[in-house]
């Protein structure tokens, strides 16, 4: 589970540098964000190797019936959160979080079907972390909303939502766990 906390670490304290020390980060040189980055990608590597090597474990709690079904919807939902605002959809001015709103929906969605401690820890954490941020934001000041976008941005974040979605099925499955058997094992 160290690998994992480590990973976890890793991805949240470089994010929260930024909105707790805005004016550091802002003056860091180029080399130093890169360097920040990379730490960051280590991060997710880690966080997958660690998850992958904490085997199975005693579940915290059990799952319900049919979570996988809800799993997926929050899923499909999350992901097209993640693409509002690279594709201008229309909601690009009225969701002033979208991609830490699609992050929490990820994590719920995953804690709906996963209620081993790895799980808990990793989704729960990464979840906390996008709740953290949002208000941070917003404690930040005033939000300065974009320009509205449009349904042909809708139409580009839809057809990619989709494809992102199919490899993430597809991965799961390789990994032996397919989302469309309604509960995961």
């Amino acid at each position: 589970m160290s690998i994992l906390v480590l990973g976890i670490l890793l991805w949240v304290l470089p994010h929260l540098f930024k909105r707790l020390a805005p004016r550091r980060h802002l003056m860091m040189m180029p080399q130093a964000k890169a360097m920040v980055a990379a730490l960051v990608g280590v991060g997710v590597v880690l966080m997958i190797v660690g998850y992958r090597m904490s085997g199975p474990q005693e579940n915290l709690y059990d799952p319900l019936p049919g979570m996988g079904h809800a799993n997926n919807t929050l899923m499909l939902i999350a992901i097209y959160l993640f693409g509002v605002g690279s594709t201008r959809s229309v909601l690009i001015d009225k969701i002033r979080h979208p991609m830490l709103t699609g992050m929490v929906l990820w994590s719920v969605a995953h804690l709906l079907v996963n209620g081993d401690p790895a799980s808990v820890l990793m989704f729960g954490s990464l979840g906390l972390w996008a709740v953290l941020e949002m208000v941070l934001i917003n404690r930040a000041g005033p939000w300065k909303k974009p320009k509205p976008g449009s349904f042909k941005g809708d139409i580009k974040n839809l057809i990619g939502t989709l494809l992102i979605y199919g490899l993430i099925a597809w991965v799961h499955i390789l990994l032996g766990h397919n989302p469309f058997l309604g509960t995961y094992p």
